[in-house]
C-alpha cells in the first residue's frame, strides 16, 4: 500500500493493520531480540517508534541500520506501552532504502546554529529546522488565504528589471557581456538589467487596473551587510490598493499581521510550542501582545521627541530627519509602548521618490509598523498619484525619467490615490518563532561571501 504520513497516523483513534511509513531513522537501540527505531518523515515534529523483532527475515540487516538511514516499514499501528507516545508500529517488513554512513553529522545532541548553517542541506532533519520550515510553509499559505478572502488578485511581477524601485543603486547586475564590458546596447536586453529589489512599481500598474492586488516573491539587495537582520535574497509580500489612502493602508497592515499570528496559533501549535520552550520563553506572550492590542499610531516627529527625551544611550544619536535604526524601533515597541505601533509621516528627504508628499511639503504619507523583538516588519506608503509632483521628486533625486516613462504614464491615464506596503517574509518568520538570525529562517541563505548550496 502507499505510505501514510506520520502526522496522520498519530491522529488515529484506533489501531490500524497493514500501514506503511517511509522516513529516516532518528535514533535506534537494540536488545537481544528486538530493535527500537525512532522514525521521522518530516510531516510533523514527533517521531513514531517502530518495534522490530528477530523473527523478521532480514533482522541481521536491520541491526546494521544507522542514524540518518532511509527505510520503509509496513506493520500494525498499536497503542504504545512506552511513555510519551500514544502509538507505535510493530513491524512486519522493514526495507532498507539507503544506509547512511556512521559519519552522519546529525547526532542526538543539540548542535549550534552556526554548525547547522554549514550543513544547510541536512539541517531540516533537526527538530528546530524541520519546525521552522513547516511554519514557513504554513505562513506562505496563510498569506495567500488572507488576500484571497479579501478579493485581492495575485500578480507575478518580474525578477529581472531595468528599474531601481528604491533608487539606492544596491542592485545585482544581470549581463551576458564579458568582464569589464559596459556596452549595454549589445547586452541581452539592450540596456542595463538587474535583479529586482521590489515588485512594487509593477504591481502598482495592476492596482490601477484590477483594484486590489499583491505580489509575493523573491527580491535581491546588493547591500554589503552581514548583520543578523539582512540577507541578499529574501521574500517580500507587497499588496497594492487602488482608491486607498494611508489610513486604509495602515489598517490592512495591522489586520494582516494579526491574521497571520492567529493562523499560526490555529494551525501550527505543536511546532510553535517547540520555539516557545527552547528558543524564546517569552514568545507566546509576545504573540498574544500582537493579537490583543490595538496598534499605537504615532507621528514620526512625536516618535523622535520620545526618543530624544527617553534617556537611553543609543549607538546612533537621535535627531529629527534621521531614519530610525533597529535600536530606536525596538525601544519604542518593547520599552515605551510595550506593544506594536505604527510610525507615520516621515520626512520626505529620507524616503523614496514614489511616496505621496503631504500638504506640509516636508513629510510624505509613509508608515512603518514596528513590533517587539523585531522592530520594523512592514514599510509602506500612499503613492504619489500627481504627475507634476512625482516628476519633480524624480528630478530632485536625479532619476532618469526616460527609464520610468511607463510609470509616469500611469499618472496620465486615470490616475487615482493608491497605497501599499512591503512585509518582509523572513522577518515575519523571525517574529513568530523567536529566531533572531535571518539566516535561520530561509532554507539556503544568501549573504555577502556566502553562496554555498
Amino acid at each position: 500500500m502507499s505510505r501514510i504520513k506520520i502526522v496522520n497516523l498519530l491522529k488515529s483513534e484506533s489501531p490500524i493493520d497493514n500501514v506503511t511509513i517511509k522516513g529516516w531513522i532518528r535514533t535506534k537501540r537494540d536488545s537481544k531480540t528486538f530493535s527500537f527505531l525512532e522514525i521521522n518523515d518530516g510531516s510533523c515534529l514527533r517521531n513514531i517508534q517502530v518495534v522490530v523483532d528477530e523473527t523478521i527475515s532480514n533482522y541481521e540487516e536491520i541491526k546494521k541500520l544507522t542514524t540518518g538511514s532511509a527505510i520503509s516499514v509496513t506493520g500494525r499501528l498499536i497503542a504504545s506501552q512506552g511513555k510519551g507516545q500514544s502509538w507505535e508500529i510493530t513491524a512486519e517488513t522493514v526495507e532498507m532504502i539507503h544506509l547512511a554512513p556512521e559519519s552522519f553529522p546529525l547526532q542526538k545532541k543539540r548542535h549550534s546554529d552556526e554548525f547547522l548553517r554549514s550543513i544547510a542541506h541536512l539541517r531540516p532533519r533537526t527538530n528546530k529546522y524541520g519546525a521552522v520550515f513547516r511554519i514557513r510553509s504554513e505562513m506562505a499559505y496563510a498569506v495567500h488565504q488572507f488576500f484571497r478572502e479579501r478579493e485581492f488578485r495575485y500578480i507575478h511581477t518580474p525578477i529581472l528589471t531595468g528599474s531601481d524601485c528604491e533608487g539606492a543603486g544596491e542592485m545585482f547586475r544581470v549581463t551576458t557581456l564579458g568582464p569589464g564590458q559596459t556596452d549595454y546596447e549589445n547586452d541581452f536586453f539592450g540596456k542595463e538589467a538587474n535583479l529586482t529589489v521590489s515588485g512594487q512599481l509593477e504591481v502598482e500598474m495592476f492596482a490601477l487596473s484590477l483594484g486590489d492586488v499583491y505580489t509575493f516573491g523573491p527580491t535581491f539587495r546588493a547591500e554589503n551587510s552581514n548583520t543578523s537582520r539582512h540577507a541578499s535574497e529574501f521574500w517580500m509580500i507587497e499588496p497594492e490598493m487602488a482608491f486607498c489612502d494611508l489610513s486604509g493602508n495602515m489598517d490592512l497592515g495591522e489586520e494582516m499581521i494579526k491574521f497571520l499570528v492567529q493562523f499560526l496559533f490555529d494551525n501550527c501549535a505543536e511546532d510553535l510550542n517547540l520555539f516557545a520552550r527552547f528558543v524564546d520563553k517569552s514568545l507566546m506572550a509576545s504573540l498574544q501582545n500582537v493579537l490583543e492590542n490595538k496598534f499605537e499610531r504615532l507621528l514620526y516627529k512625536d516618535a523622535i521627541a520620545i526618543l530624544e527625551k527617553c534617556g537611553e544611550n543609543f549607538e546612533f544619536p537621535v535627531s529629527y530627519g534621521m531614519d530610525m535604526q533597529s535600536e530606536h524601533e525596538r525601544f519604542l515597541a518593547e520599552k515605551h509602548f510595550k506593544k506594536p505601533l505604527i510610525v507615520y509621516n516621515f520626512p520626505k528627504t529620507i524616503k523614496p521618490f514614489y511616496m505621496r508628499v503631504n500638504d506640509d511639503n516636508e513629510t510624505v504619507a509613509s508608515m512603518d509598523i514596528l513590533v517587539p523583538r523585531i522592530g520594523e516588519i512592514i514599510g509602506g506608503s500612499q503613492r504619489e498619484e500627481r504627475l507634476d509632483i512625482l516628476t519633480a521628486r524624480m528630478q530632485k533625486t536625479q532619476m532618469e525619467k526616460e527609464d520610468y516613462w511607463w510609470y509616469l504614464e500611469s499618472r496620465v491615464f486615470g490616475s487615482v490615490p493608491h497605497s501599499g506596503f512591503g512585509l518582509g517574509f523572513e522577518r515575519l518568520i523571525m517574529m513568530v518563532t523567536g529566531i533572531t538570525n535571518i539566516r535561520d529562517v530561509i532554507a539556503f541563505p544568501r549573504t555577502p561571501k556566502n553562496i554555498d548550496f
